[in-house]
C-alpha cells in the first residue's frame, strides 16, 4: 500500500472546482486516467475534453458505452470501467468517499489502494475521507478547497412559492414524476434528470434548463454527483431512501453533497426542503453549511485478487476478511448473488470445466441488472446469455446473431409512455452492455453501433415522452419572454387564432381575447399576460381597420348584435329615443380607453346611418314644422309607433283629425288603412327587420322577436305570439294566419264594394291578393269579422265551340266515333262545386250587466198578464196548437246566423245585388274562337301515315 509516486488528496466541499482541476492536471500531462461515479458524468466530461483536444485523443469507457481511437491519449472512464494497466501518466479518481458506499464502495476502495498513474495521481472527494487516505495510503498530499459561494438554510417552501432556478430533489420515480406534474401545472414545466436516464436524453432535459425553457428541474440523488447545473436553490421534498436493502434516512454528508449544488462559482446558493418533510434541525443545517461532518472510518471492500481454480474458491476469495482497521467486508453485491446461484444449476455447473469457463461465469454475473427486475429474471437471462457463450464443445462460441437481433427486435419501438419506454430503454442498456464485451458477439463493430442506435432512438422517445407529460412548452416559452421584457410577436390568422411566439394561445373574436381553455387554472394568468402584451399593437391596427371599414361590412343581427363580417363587436341597447339606440363595445379593457372609443364611435355612426335611411320618411315627418296641432301629435305617436300603430287603438284620435290634417300626413305617406295606419314604405323587409329590434330594445325584452321571411303574403298566426309583435313585423292576425298589412286594405277596398248584410261571393281578386284557397280565405274572413255558408252547385262550364263540317268530305269512322265517344252523356251527374258566401257577423261585444229587476209579486193562477186578456182553458178534445217558435215569431226559412233565408232554394246559387234576385231575363251571349292553326306532320312521329289519312277524309 505504499505510494511510489506522488499522490494527491484534493477534499472539499462541492462548488470548489474540484472536478475541473482534475481535468487541467491530466491535460498537463502526456497521457490520463479519469474515472468518474456516473456515466452521464463520464459523457460530460468527455464531451469538454473532447471540445478542447479533439475527439481522437480521447477516449470514453463505461460499461454501456466505448469509444476508444487508435491513438487515445486521455481516458474518461465510470470508476467500474477503468483501465488499470495501460501505464498512464496521470490517474484520477472522483468523488472517492463513494469508498462508504455499501452497493459500490469496494469498487472505489479498489480503485483508491490500487489505481495509480506514473508520474501522479489525484483523489477528489470530501473531507470526511482525510483519516482513511491518511491511514491507508503513505506520503499523500493533502490539497483543501474552499467553496466559492455560501449556503443558506431558507426553510420550508411550497412547491407553488419555489424560486426560479430551483432543483427539487426526491428519491424514487413515483415521487419525482408527481413532483415534475405539480411543477408543470403551476409552473408551466420542469426538466427531469435521474441516474436510470440514458446521457442522451439526460443531456437534453438538462439543455432544456440550461437554456431557460424551464426554470425548474427535478432530479434523484444523482443530482449530487458532479453535475454542473446552474441551481440556485435546491428543496428536499424527502430525506429518506431505499438503499438497496432498507429505507434509511440521509446522512448529513449525502445532504451536503446535494444541497452543495446550489449556488454555482461565486453566486450564493439556498436550500430548504418541500412538501411534506419536517424541516431540518439546527445542527444539520449548521453541518452542512460549514462543512463539518464526521469522518468515514470503514471502507467497503472486497478482495481484489480472485482464485479461478473452482467456484469453491472464487467464491471464497470473494468472501475473503481483511485485517486493516479501515476496511470492512462488503456485503454480497448483485454479481456475487447470483455467482451462487447459477452455479447450483446443473446445466451451468456441468459446464464449469476451467479456470477459463468460470471465469466467463464471473464476467457473465458483472452484467448489471438495469432492468431491476426480479432475482430470478435476471439469472435466468445471465444463464442463457452463458449457454450461448460456451456451446457445446470446450471452445467459447458467442450469441446467435439471429437471437440477438430478435430480443433487439421486440424493444426497438419508440412508442408508448414513459414507464414503457423507459423499460424498453433498460432491456436495451443490458444488449449495449453485452455487446461491449470483447468476444460475446458475432460482428462486434455492427452490434455495437445498432444498440447504440437503438438507445438513441429509445433516449429521444423518452426524452420526447418526459417532455411532452412535465413541459409545457406554451407556458414555459412565455414565462421566460415576459421575464425577460423581451417584445413578444403575436399573429393572428384569417381564423382568428392568436399565436405569441409560434404558440396557441387562444382565439381574437373582434376585440376580445378568448383564452384557451384547454389551458389549467394555474397557466391560464400567464397565457392572458402574454397574449395580452403581444395583442396590443393587433388591437390598435384592428381598430384602425375596422374604423375605416364601409357600412357594407357592418350588420345588426334579429337579437341586436352588432357584427363586423363573422364578428361579433357589440350590441345595441336603449337609448334616449326608440328611434336613437345606443351601442355597447365589445372590447376588453386591456386593448386600452382609445380602441375602445374608436370601436364604440365606428358602431354609433353605422346604427345612426342605418335608421337614418331605413326611417327616412317617418324622421322627415316628425321634423316637419309645418304640421300642427292634431297632425303633429299624430306624428308623433306614429313616430313612437315606428310607422305602424293598429287603428283600434287610436281611434279617437283618427276621428277627430280632420280633413286638412288627414292631408298632410298623406304627403308624408301616411295611409290611413281600415286595420292599421301606416307608412307603406317602411314595411319594407330592411325597416320591418330594424323596427322590431329598435322595439325590443325600447320595451325591454329580453329576447326579440324575428322578422318574418320577406315576400310572404300571410304567415300562420302562433297564439303564443303577441298580437303586437305581427303588427310591427307588418302583419295582421286573422284566423288561422296573419296576412300583411298592405295586402289586408287592398282586400278591405274590395270589400267595402260588397253587400255585406245581403252576403257576397269570394271573388278570384280576393283570392288572388291573399294567394290562398277558397278554404284558408273562408278562414281568414272569420277572422276579420265575416261569416262564410258553404253550398254546393253545379259547375258551369264554358259552352262548346260548333265545328263546321263540309258535306263533300267524307266522315272518317275512327273520327265520328271517338266523337261520339267525348259526347258527355246528358243523364251523368253534373259536377259540383263549392262556394262560399260571407256576410258581416261581427263577434258581440261584451255588454254591462243590468241592474236586477225589482221583484214582482207573484200573480194569481190564472189571472191576466198585464191589459191582455187571459186565454181560455183548453177543453178535452180541442185540436192541438201550432209549436210557437221561440222569441213569439214564425221562423219561416233562416240561415243558421238567425238572419231571414232570402235564397230562391228553387233555382240554387245565390241572391245577386242587394235585392238578393237573380236577373233571369238578361240574355245569355256565345263567343266562337277562330280555328286553331293546322300544325305541320312530324314526319318521325309514328302515326304520321294515320294522321296523313286523317287530313285527307
Amino acid at each position: 500500500m505504499n505510494a511510489p509516486h506522488r499522490v494527491t488528496a484534493v477534499l472539499g466541499p462541492t462548488n470548489t472546482g474540484k472536478t475541473h482541476y482534475a481535468i487541467e492536471r491530466m491535460l498537463g500531462h502526456r497521457t490520463g486516467v479519469i474515472g468518474l461515479p456516473l456515466r452521464l458524468l463520464a459523457r460530460e466530461v468527455y464531451d469538454r475534453i473532447v471540445a478542447s483536444r479533439g475527439p481522437s485523443v480521447v477516449a470514453l469507457v463505461t460499461g454501456e458505452e466505448r469509444i476508444v481511437p487508435d491513438r487515445a491519449q486521455y481516458w474518461v472512464c465510470t470508476v467500474e470501467a477503468m483501465p488499470l494497466d495501460i501505464g498512464a501518466d496521470f490517474v484520477a479518481v472522483d468523488e472517492i468517499q463513494l469508498c462508504a458506499d455499501p452497493e459500490r464502495g469496494h469498487v472505489f476502495t479498489d480503485r483508491l489502494l490500487r489505481a495509480r498513474g506514473l508520474h501522479e495521481t489525484l483523489f477528489l472527494g470530501a473531507e470526511t475521507m482525510r483519516p482513511a487516505i491518511a491511514g491507508l495510503i503513505q506520503g499523500v498530499q493533502f490539497y483543501k478547497r474552499d467553496r466559492f459561494s455560501e449556503l443558506s438554510y431558507t426553510g420550508q417552501k411550497k412547491i407553488s412559492r419555489m424560486p426560479e432556478r430551483s432543483a427539487i430533489v426526491g428519491f424514487s420515480v413515483e415521487n419525482v414524476y408527481a413532483i415534475a406534474e405539480l411543477i408543470r401545472r403551476t409552473k408551466g414545466g420542469c426538466a427531469v434528470v435521474m441516474g436510470a436516464l440514458s446521457p442522451r436524453t439526460r443531456n437534453a432535459q438538462v439543455a432544456m434548463y440550461q437554456n431557460g425553457e424551464v426554470d425548474y428541474l427535478v432530479a434523484t440523488d444523482a443530482i449530487g454527483m458532479g453535475l454542473n447545473l446552474d441551481v440556485k436553490h435546491i428543496a428536499f421534498a424527502a430525506t429518506s431512501k431505499f438503499d438497496g436493502r432498507r429505507m434509511r434516512a440521509l446522512y448529513p454528508q449525502e445532504l451536503a453533497q446535494i444541497a452543495g449544488r446550489a449556488g454555482r462559482y461565486q453566486e450564493n446558493g439556498t436550500f430548504g426542503v418541500t412538501g411534506d418533510v419536517r424541516p431540518m434541525d439546527e445542527e444539520t443545517v449548521e453541518a452542512i453549511q460549514e462543512h463539518r461532518f464526521d469522518p468515514i472510518r470503514k471502507l467497503e471492500w472486497r478482495n481484489p485478487h480472485l482464485e479461478f481454480g473452482s467456484v469453491a474458491r472464487l467464491i471464497a476469495s470473494l468472501e475473503a476478511t481483511t485485517q486493516n482497521k479501515w476496511l470492512a467486508r462488503a456485503r454480497d453485491a448483485d454479481d456475487v448473488l447470483a455467482l451462487k446461484y447459477l452455479c447450483e444449476l446443473p446445466e451451468v455447473r456441468d459446464k464449469l470445466t476451467s479456470p477459463q469457463r468460470i471465469k466467463l461465469l464471473w464476467d457473465v454475473c458483472r452484467i448489471p441488472d438495469f432492468r431491476n427486475a426480479s432475482g430470478t429474471e435476471h439469472v435466468t437471462l445471465l444463464a442463457r446469455i452463458f449457454d450461448f457463450l460456451t456451446g457445446r464443445g470446450l471452445a467459447q462460441t458467442r450469441i446467435p446473431s439471429e437471437w440477438l437481433e430478435k430480443a433487439i427486435a421486440r424493444i426497438d419501438k419508440a412508442g408508448g409512455d414513459i414507464d414503457t419506454v423507459s423499460k424498453r430503454l433498460a432491456y436495451i442498456r443490458t444488449w449495449t452492455y453485452v455487446a461491449q464485451r470483447k468476444g460475446w458477439v458475432e460482428n462486434e463493430s455492427h452490434w455495437r453501433d445498432e444498440t447504440r442506435r437503438v438507445e438513441d432512438r429509445l433516449s429521444d422517445a423518452l426524452h420526447g415522452a418526459l417532455t411532452q407529460r412535465f413541459v409545457d412548452r406554451r407556458t414555459s416559452v412565455l414565462m421566460r419572454r415576459l421575464k425577460q421584457k423581451e417584445t413578444l410577436v403575436a399573429e393572428v390568422n384569417d381564423k382568428g387564432e392568436v399565436t405569441v411566439e409560434g404558440e396557441f394561445v387562444g382565439r381574437l373574436e373582434g376585440f376580445r381575447f378568448l383564452q384557451d381553455a384547454t389551458a389549467s387554472t394555474e397557466e391560464a394568468h400567464t397565457l392572458r399576460q402574454a397574449a395580452i402584451a403581444a395583442l396590443k399593437p393587433e388591437f390598435h391596427l384592428r381598430a384602425d381597420r375596422f374604423y375605416n371599414a364601409p357600412d357594407t361590412e357592418l350588420d345588426f343581427t334579429e337579437q341586436g348584435g352588432l357584427m363586423w363580417g363573422t364578428t361579433a363587436m357589440g350590441k345595441l341597447v336603449k337609448g334616449a329615443e326608440a328611434v336613437r339606440p345606443a351601442v355597447e363595445a365589445f372590447v376588453d379593457d386591456e386593448a386600452g380607453p382609445d380602441v375602445a372609443d374608436k370601436v364604440r364611435r365606428r358602431l354609433q355612426h353605422f346604427i345612426d346611418r342605418k335608421v337614418a335611411a331605413a326611417f327616412e320618411p317617418l324622421l322627415a315627418m316628425g321634423r316637419d314644422e309645418t304640421l300642427t296641432g292634431l297632425a303633429r301629435g299624430f306624428a308623433f305617436r306614429l313616430v313612437e309607433g315606428l310607422g305602424v300603430i293598429p287603428r283600434d287603438t287610436i281611434a279617437t284620435e283618427v276621428k277627430d283629425l280632420d280633413q286638412e290634417a288627414r292631408g298632410a300626413l298623406r304627403k308624408h305617406g301616411v295611409r290611413f288603412g281600415q286595420f292599421t295606419v301606416f307608412l307603406p314604405a317602411l314595411l319594407k323587409p330592411a325597416p320591418t327587420r330594424l323596427r322590431l329590434v329598435l322595439w325590443s330594445l325600447w320595451n325591454g325584452l329580453d329576447e326579440f322577436p324575428e322578422s318574418p321571411p320577406p315576400g310572404l303574403v300571410t304567415i300562420p298566426n302562433i297564439p303564443a305570439v303577441p298580437v303586437m309583435h305581427y303588427t310591427l313585423a307588418g302583419y295582421h292576425p286573422a284566423g288561422a294566419r296573419a296576412i300583411r298589412i298592405d295586402m289586408l286594405e287592398r282586400l278591405a277596398d274590395i270589400l267595402r264594394t260588397k253587400d255585406s248584410r245581403a252576403g257576397f261571393e269570394a271573388t278570384p281578386d280576393m283570392l288572388s291578393i291573399t294567394g290562398m284557397t277558397l278554404e284558408q280565405f273562408n278562414d281568414l274572413m272569420g277572422g276579420l269579422g265575416y261569416k262564410g255558408e258553404r253550398a254546393e252547385r253545379p259547375k258551369v262550364k264554358a259552352a262548346p265551340v260548333p265545328v263546321p263540317v263540309d258535306p263533300n268530305v267524307p266522315v272518317n269512322p275512327i273520327t265520328e266515333e271517338e266523337s261520339a265517344f267525348v259526347h258527355p252523356d246528358p243523364e251523368t251527374a253534373p259536377e259540383m262545386e263549392a262556394f262560399y258566401t260571407f256576410t258581416w257577423a261581427p263577434k258581440p261585444r261584451p255588454r254591462p250587466e243590468r241592474a236586477p229587476r225589482p221583484e214582482r209579486s207573484p200573480r194569481p193562477e190564472g189571472a191576466p198578464r198585464g191589459d191582455r186578456p187571459a186565454r181560455e182553458p183548453r177543453k178535452e178534445g180541442d185540436a192541438p196548437r201550432p209549436p210557437r217558435p221561440e222569441g213569439g215569431r214564425p221562423e219561416g226559412n233562416r240561415t243558421e246566423s238567425g238572419r231571414p233565408d232570402k235564397r230562391d232554394h228553387s233555382k240554387g246559387g245565390k241572391p245577386q245585388g242587394k235585392g238578393g234576385k237573380r236577373d233571369d231575363h238578361k240574355p245569355k251571349t256565345f263567343e266562337q274562337r277562330p280555328p286553331r292553326a293546322e300544325k305541320p306532320i312530324d314526319p318521325d312521329n309514328p302515326f304520321a301515315a294515320l294522321m296523313a289519312l286523317k287530313s285527307k277524309l
